[in-house]
């Protein structure tokens, strides 16, 4: 299903890349002219209605691209009847719903899942949340700490697949009991759980329980490791696990017109609204947050961290804060660098979200195929007016 294809994996092998979209289900801007599109929390022109969400999960389907991502959070209307209703505008693509872990029980999630399948015809990926700023979560009624968190996360985890197996079960955990619990019949298919942090608690999740475990965009060498750490982790449990990378892409038919369309994002944030983004993201305990923010250390300078990696979307967009900025080959490059590092999956968006994800599908991610268009591809690590690290 998608725009998966073969190709040497480092460890031997085939490994099959998969790329995904993301939909902007709070509302996606627009370019008229030389206007600038506004990235993260910005003012959104076009409305996040079904109508249109509907056009962008075809637009990617129709471009090759596997999944969707929806985001959860206290800005976002609920992914799953968001979801639910964007299915039913589109015939293959998958929709990779985002669960806040701990605030519906597990088991009502197993009959969610159950639902949506049925509705969708088997297109769910279930993408498991345990959240990053303690004042958002306070907010929800949460008072876990960070750890404590990852704990019920992965009581959560154990609980949703025993409901999964439709076998009756009893649980006792610390977080949750259960008696003759489960799906009266087990689920014909069961999605596939992804799922993400950057922390030592997040990693032991993952390793234990995600099918897929995603990243977001940090330099190549940074996720490299990361990738190597996730397999020795999950080996540990006699577990074979995929990774995935979040990564926005800014690509044009040139590196210049590329990095001209960088520069008016960046002259479109406000120094107040960096700021105020920039305390919030302070305040909270996630490590993979910190981690984004490390990158662009809050100024305007220095923002090209690696090879056509631009940290400038973390000034002000909580969560995946890096993109790939670069002619069609270049970006088309960087990807293949991070998939020979063994990253099995990409979700990628673009602004407008809409027009993207057919530029991105038609004009990036061909180039990627099993050597096609390989003659007009830059080798790793080949400069271009703006390839290499900058000042930008």
């Amino acid at each position: 299903m998608g725009l998966g294809h073969e190709r040497a994996s480092g460890a031997g092998g085939e490994q099959t890349v998969t790329f995904h979209w993301f939909l902007p289900t709070s509302g996606d801007g627009h370019q008229v002219g030389a206007a600038t599109v506004r990235a993260g929390a910005a003012r959104h022109e076009r409305a996040a209605t079904v109508d249109y969400l509907g056009q962008v999960a075809r637009a990617a389907e129709e471009s090759g691209f596997d999944a969707a991502l929806t985001p959860v959070g206290s800005g976002c209307p609920d992914p799953w009847i968001v979801c639910s209703a964007v299915a039913q505008h589109t015939a293959r693509l998958r929709l990779l719903v985002a669960v806040r872990a701990g605030f519906a029980l597990p088991t009502l999630l197993a009959q969610q899942a159950e639902a949506f399948q049925m509705i969708s015809g088997g297109r769910l990926a279930v993408n498991i949340v345990t959240g990053g700023d303690p004042a958002e979560q306070r907010a929800y009624g949460d008072w876990l700490d960070h750890d404590a968190r990852y704990a019920r996360t992965a009581e959560y985890l154990e609980v949703l697949r025993l409901a999964w197996s439709g076998a009756p079960f009893d649980y006792r955990g610390e977080h949750y009991r259960i008696e003759r619990g489960g799906l009266l019949s087990p689920l014909a298919e069961v999605p596939p759980v992804y799922f993400g942090g950057a922390s030592p608690a997040a990693e032991a999740v993952a390793a234990r329980f995600a099918d897929v475990y995603l990243m977001w965009g940090e330099p190549p060498t940074a996720i490299g490791e990361r990738v190597d750490r996730i397999r020795r982790l999950a080996a540990a449990h006699g577990r074979a696990i995929r990774t995935g990378l979040r990564l926005h892409v800014i690509a044009r038919e040139s590196a210049e017109q590329a990095w001209a369309e960088a520069d008016r994002l960046l002259a479109g944030m406000d120094p107040d609204r960096i700021a105020a983004a920039q305390a919030r993201f302070a305040r909270m305990d996630s490590v993979g947050q910190a981690r984004m923010a490390a990158l662009n250390a809050g100024t305007t300078s220095g923002l090209t961290i690696a090879p056509n990696l631009w940290a400038g979307v973390g000034l002000v967009r909580e969560g995946a804060g890096t993109a790939l900025v670069g002619s069609y080959a270049e970006v088309a490059a960087r990807l293949d660098e991070y998939a020979a590092l063994g990253v099995d999956e990409f979700v990628l968006s673009g602004w407008p979200h809409l027009e993207e994800a057919y530029r991105v599908g038609r004009e990036v991610l061909s180039l990627t195929r099993s050597g096609a268009g390989a003659d007009r591809r830059p080798a790793v690590g080949a400069t271009s007016p703006h390839a290499g690290l900058g000042t930008r």
